[in-house]
């Protein structure tokens, strides 16, 4: 039976997580160079079209159709044949199914957006295109259909509220991938790469904070007391780190700073995203703070080994959504989330959790490396150094 309150509620979260795309653009935008600010917003950009025909025709049903296997759906719902007003019983019994399909298109779109932030200022733009493409295809719709769509880990039992395992993880990892057989930047005697633009940066955070209300409170389903719940822990959770975030970073580097306090807060999103409505708010307090130790703590550590992740992609997305994922097998209660955790008597649960982020982590590197590889024998995945230097903006010669 269709609730119109639930319809309702659902496509503006839709919205809302649809919009957090823009406002990555914005935010990685910002914490770019000048040279590769259009570029960088451009990769965000365009994922919003091509994720959006792939999941049209066959991603959504690849991810959502019925299980084959435990490893991935069929081809029923192909260029969504029968998705349309009426809904499902499996996955959202009181929306039309069509509201379903979109609201898990806005997460398709911004996974892989999420790893351009990593390899920021060194790939090319057709390279970027096919991997994009690939990526989505044999990376995020397999592991969106383990974790939601009936496959395996659904099955073994793995809990994963809004993300951390299928988006956060996936895309974190593949990001350091892609770090990795990328190599770091060119960067001349004396050049920084400081940020081109810290005010873009604030109001994509903004965005990103508005939507991920969205993100974390729809993946209920209903305008429910779960997603009420949600929304009172992403608030938490997203303020707490940042306060904490800020004051490490603090007393770290003698001086407060906009960019620490804002990407701290996107530690705590991140953190919270697996857990949002599973968890009493007291324990997404204690996930906002672990996020901010644990991820500023990741971001250093990749600063003193040298690995060039240009905006922290894999400290902030890869170790957040890890963390967070292990979390709920810590702090879940039944109470909330119909999924209990070590502290409400089932230790199991984290087991559960830690081997659902192995596998996904293990998968995402593998598919990602080879991706890079065979994308490189077809096409340059590495920009020129004399396009490096000039800025990958000059692509883009009518708007540079």
């Amino acid at each position: 039976m269709i609730n119109s309150g639930d319809t309702a509620f659902v496509l503006i979260c839709a919205a809302m997580v649809c919009f957090m795309t823009p406002g990555l653009a914005f935010f990685y935008g910002g914490l770019v160079r000048k040279k590769n600010m259009l570029t960088i917003m451009m990769q965000s950009f365009i994922a919003m079209g091509v994720v959006a025909l792939i999941w049209f025709v066959c991603g959504f049903s690849l991810a959502f159709g019925t299980d084959v296997n435990g490893v991935i759906g069929n081809f029923q719902y192909a260029f969504l044949n029968g998705v349309g007003m009426e809904p499902s019983a499996t996955y959202a019994p009181t929306i039309p199914f069509a509201v379903f399909f979109l609201f898990q298109l806005m997460f398709a779109i911004i996974t892989p957006a999420l790893i351009t932030g990593a390899f920021a200022d060194r790939m090319t733009f057709k390279g970027y295109l096919i991997f994009l493409s690939l990526w989505s295809l044999l990376v995020y719709v397999p592991c969106a259909h383990w974790v939601w769509g009936g496959g395996f880990l659904q099955q073994m039992g793995a809990a994963d509220f809004a993300g951390g395992i299928a988006i956060h993880t996936s895309a974190g990892v593949a990001a350091l991938v892609t770090v990795l057989v990328l190599g770091k930047r060119n960067m001349k005697k004396g050049e920084d790469a400081k940020p081109g633009n810290l005010t873009l940066f604030a109001i994509g955070t903004a965005i990103l904070w508005f939507g991920w209300f969205g993100f974390n409170g729809g993946s209920a389903l209903a305008a429910n007391g779960t997603a009420a719940i949600a929304f009172v822990n992403t608030a938490l959770a997203g303020g707490v780190a940042m306060v904490a975030w800020l004051a490490i970073s603090w007393k770290h580097t003698k001086h407060p700073s906009l960019a620490e306090a804002l990407t701290g807060a996107v530690a705590g999103f991140v953190g919270i995203t697996p857990a949002a409505g599973y968890v009493a708010p007291w324990a997404a307090v204690l996930i906002g703070l672990a996020a901010a130790f644990v991820c500023y703590g990741a971001v250093q550590f990749r600063r003193k080994k040298g690995l060039d992740d240009a905006l922290d992609v894999v400290g902030v997305h890869g170790v957040g959504g890890i963390l967070g994922s292990l979390l709920v097998g810590v702090f879940a209660q039944q109470a909330f989330g119909g999924v209990d955790g070590w502290i409400a008597g089932n230790p199991h649960q984290l087991l559960v959790q830690l081997i659902s982020v192995a596998i996904v982590a293990v998968y995402s590197a593998i598919i990602t490396f080879v991706l890079l590889k065979v994308i490189n024998k077809i096409t340059p995945i590495r920009v020129s150094e004399q396009l490096e230097a000039a800025g990958l903006d000059t692509e883009f010669q009518e708007e540079a």
